[in-house]
């Protein structure tokens, strides 16, 4: 049986320490694109994202995810029917995998030699006693048009961020700006319990991974944000700690009992739909978990 003291602690943010390295990590990637001849004078944003930027980071030591986004060449996303030329848009001058190889030159030409690794998503940059591991993503605006103008006659678009694993064709959408605001609005109107919800999840995640149990295994910290997300913001309204994570897996696991019951679930940035073919998670995967989860903190 979990403590409520326990859930307190599992509920906490990181530390200061840990986030200064975090800071510090974001800093020098900053300074090693600047200091690229090639790159110094492009029109790029290096800007963390994930867990570490929403502060519901739960792992010391663990990975910062860093974002390097090309803005002057974007990936479209068009309405059906429509292409480049209804919208008066052209062919970039760089292409994707140009940018991804100029961004690892970057980085290995600031970093001591051996600390950068090329993976099939990001940049390894490894931690040392001032910052912590870092895997730096390249990536290009990505653009989805709504058909709708804006008020001074320009194509309105969802601003968000696009990449192509190495050896892959199919790009990987991400929202991060849209994902760290709707996470702090969530946040504000639960009480400031959002966060605190996700990091006791995750938490709760790390401890039934370390006893072996299979439900927890694989179990994204993104989708337990995205599952907290779209509880009820009453769930989050009781007493004690240990009152909320009740509601809160108990909402969730009653939503995730068949398709249907959360199909119009979505992501935190609200972007994207949670359960659909082309997520590495299944509703299933999700609904054993929670299962899993509720058994493992004999809840009734």
């Amino acid at each position: 049986m979990v403590s409520e003291d326990t859930f307190k602690n599992w509920g906490n943010g990181p530390g200061k320490t840990e986030t200064e390295k975090s800071e510090n990590a974001e800093n020098s990637v900053q300074k090693a694109i600047a200091a690229d001849e090639r790159l110094g004078s492009m029109d790029i944003s290096v800007f963390p994202q994930g867990s570490y930027r929403a502060r519901t980071n739960v792992k010391q030591n663990s990975d910062v995810d860093i974002c390097v986004r090309l803005n002057s060449t974007f990936f479209p996303d068009y309405p059906q029917g429509k292409t480049g030329r209804d919208f008066g848009n052209s062919d970039g001058s760089i292409s994707y995998v140009d940018f991804k190889n100029y961004v690892g030159s970057a980085l290995a030409n600031y970093f001591p030699a051996g600390t950068v690794s090329r993976g099939e998503k990001a940049f390894d940059v490894h931690a040392n006693t001032y910052r912590i591991d870092a895997d730096v993503v390249a990536t290009l605006e990505l653009r989805r048009y709504t058909g709708q103008l804006n008020a001074n006659g320009s194509h309105h678009y969802h601003s968000g961020v696009a990449f192509i694993p190495d050896g892959k064709t199919t790009r990987i959408e991400n929202w991060p700006e849209q994902a760290y605001e709707n996470g702090r609005t969530k946040h504000d109107n639960t009480g400031r319990r959002y966060k605190k919800m996700v990091r006791i999840l995750k938490r709760l995640r790390d401890k039934m991974q370390d006893e072996q149990i299979s439900a927890a295994e694989d179990v994204s910290s993104f989708l337990i944000e995205s599952l907290v997300w779209n509880v009820p913001n009453e769930a989050f309204d009781h007493e004690t700690y240990k009152q909320d994570v009740r509601e809160v897996l108990a909402a969730a696991f009653n939503a995730t009992i068949t398709d249907d019951a959360c199909k119009s679930w979505v992501e935190v940035s609200h972007m994207k739909w949670l359960f659909r073919p082309s997520q590495p998670w299944t509703r299933q995967k999700a609904h054993d978990f929670l299962s899993a989860a509720w058994n493992y903190l004999e809840l009734t």
